[in-house]
């Protein structure tokens, strides 16, 4: 019999988990595996769970939102056997599970690890951790993890929009050289994200188009510092219609970045606070986890029925 570790947060999202797990655990059982299930206690306990236990196992699978899913890739990439991995998204965004087309339905999400195809995905690596889709630092970038999980639960991603309103007017500006190979772009921004993925925060198309989880690069969006008001409107305007290519914006594809600064940039990974660096070194980690999702067809199917999904 094959055996399985899940590993769940029973409070993310409406803590909807908890009245589908008998459910999942016989989905799992019919299909053959052993499932030893765990409910995290705190925060990184997913994370020290998969790092003691998950080699033991043949799948790892864990349901939250992006910091569970976080910690659990977090530990995969540190274990010396990286077994398959499952996806059950909990969370108020889970813009990963919308990128690769795993659904919202915790059962069918279930179904999707008993039934569906391993595909290999990048993961980032940030100086000596490890991120799942997105690396960001400046404006909102603390949004999603200071807005409080009771009004998560009541407005959904109209609550980061709530919560992000109240910084408009506080957006700090910081001057950030940024070194892509042979490449240096030097300049103010108020914003700045490496990601991995279709969907960031919601919002479909702002990491630029022809995204792919394979590829073994990432996609990098930096915003330009408005210099006045119309500039600041212009600029909001511009990332709503998802004209990425104006003035107001760089964009670029690499598997290796660095970015450095004299201040502290605030830091968010995968949606959790990642800490104020000056010094950051971001790499591509090529198809370095392997993820059950629900086509054969491999990451361009996935991405392209993920699409339509969230479209």
């Amino acid at each position: 019999m094959k055996k399985m570790l899940f590993v769940f947060n029973p409070h993310s999202g409406k803590g909807l988990i908890r009245q589908h797990l008998m459910e999942i655990v016989d989905i799992f059982t019919k299909d053959g595996y052993e499932v030893t299930a765990y409910p995290t206690q705190a925060r990184n306990d997913a994370f020290e769970k998969v790092c003691s236990r998950g080699g033991e196992f043949d799948a790892v699978v864990c349901s939250g939102g992006d910091g569970t899913l976080n910690e659990t890739i977090k530990a995969l990439m540190k274990s010396e056997k990286r077994v398959p991995l499952g996806y059950i998204p909990s969370g108020t965004m889970n813009d990963f599970a919308s990128s690769i087309g795993i659904p919202k339905d915790m059962p069918a999400a279930a179904a999707v690890v008993a039934k569906g195809e391993p595909i290999s995905v990048d993961i980032g690596s940030f100086n000596d951790e490890y991120f799942t889709y997105i690396a960001a630092f400046g404006a909102f970038t603390d949004v999603s993890y200071e807005t409080p999980q009771q009004m998560k639960n009541m407005f959904g991603s109209l609550a980061y929009i709530m919560e992000g309103m109240k910084r408009l007017n506080t957006a700090k500006s910081y001057h950030v050289t940024v070194r892509n190979g042979s490449e240096v772009i030097e300049d103010d921004f108020i914003f700045g994200m490496v990601s991995n993925s279709t969907s960031v925060g919601g919002f479909k198309g702002i990491s630029g188009t022809e995204v792919k989880l394979d590829d073994g690069v990432f996609e990098v969006v930096l915003i330009k510092t408005p210099k006045t008001l119309a500039e600041f409107q212009q600029t909001i305007n511009a990332f709503l219609r998802r004209e990425m290519d104006s003035q107001y914006f760089v964009n670029f594809k690499s598997d290796h970045v660095e970015f450095h600064s004299e201040d502290d940039l605030p830091w968010t990974l995968d949606g959790e606070y990642g800490g104020n660096c000056r010094n950051v070194i971001v790499k591509n980690n090529c198809r370095a986890i392997d993820i059950f999702t629900p086509h054969a067809g491999g990451v361009e199917a996935a991405l392209y029925v993920g699409a339509a999904e969230t479209e």
